[in-house]
């Protein structure tokens, strides 16, 4: 996963989020709250605007319109982030919406834990405590590519494996659990063609990188240059790409192109 571009709804649309949204809030308890949630939720996100929704969600998609957590399967799905079903007040919080494919939505689900305090323990949250009762206050410790860099927390092995790891490895530390969970509530890891796709891409990522070398080397004109630089920027799994870009000066072979083409390090 990487950040999300940040992208902005008109007035209108937040505007009618915002109502939809009141509906919910003006609930009299938690318990009918989420039973609200629940009953609009599927007839309002049929409204006319919802289509700018997921317009914008869409222009956040990495590729041709992949899923914002695996990056490899098509996103049609919207996604929410912190589950309606425990925080209904955020049924209708634009920031709290993503695209996602039904591979990752459907396992993640209602699947959330919340730090409830500044340390490395966390709450599960399930139908079981707080079905009749909201969750304590506290921060996600899923990755929320919305609002943080998820590459701050994984790190992508392109040398052996292609799986995630957490960048720390202190048990202790609250950023090795939030990389151990959304590794695990995501399935990063556990899906074999999710894998072989990150493992492709790698070998798309440098033959394109080889490409662009050998036309600047050839006298390509800017024009042709930058076509191949955006093809970059179209491909499924960025995450590979900014891992290459990130890991290029402990792999040969990486390395020798990035001197090449020095200026494919700020792409």
């Amino acid at each position: 996963m990487i950040q999300l571009p940040n992208e902005t709804l008109t007035d209108d649309t937040l505007r009618a989020l915002s109502s939809y949204q009141s509906e919910i809030d003006n609930q009299p308890d938690y318990e009918r709250q989420v039973a609200e949630a629940k009953r609009i939720w599927p007839h309002r996100k049929q409204n006319q605007p919802f289509r700018e929704v997921k317009a914008k969600l869409a222009k956040m998609c990495s590729g041709a319109k992949r899923c914002c957590y695996c990056e490899d399967s098509m996103a049609d799905e919207i996604e929410h982030i912190w589950p309606k079903d425990f925080f209904p007040e955020r049924t209708f919080v634009w920031e709290n919406y993503l695209f996602a494919c039904g591979p990752c939505n459907g396992p993640k689900s209602n699947r959330f834990a919340i730090f409830t305090n500044q340390t490395s323990s966390f709450v599960i949250i399930d139908n079981k405590q707080f079905s009749k009762a909201p969750p304590p206050p506290g921060d996600s410790v899923l990755i929320d590519p919305r609002l943080e860099d998820p590459m701050d927390y994984l790190w992508l092995d392109i040398i052996d494996s292609f799986a995630f790891t957490p960048i720390s490895d202190d048990p202790t530390d609250a950023a090795y659990h939030r990389g151990e969970y959304t590794i695990d509530v995501l399935k990063l890891n556990s899906r074999d063609d999710l894998v072989a796709a990150r493992r492709n891409a790698y070998g798309n990522f440098r033959a394109r990188l080889r490409e662009y070398a050998n036309q600047k080397a050839n006298g390509t004109a800017p024009a042709g240059l930058n076509q191949l630089k955006n093809n970059i920027h179209s491909e499924h799994h960025p995450t590979v790409w900014r891992e290459m870009v990130r890991q290029q000066k402990s792999i040969p072979e990486l390395k020798a192109i990035f001197e090449q083409i020095p200026e494919a390090k700020g792409w």
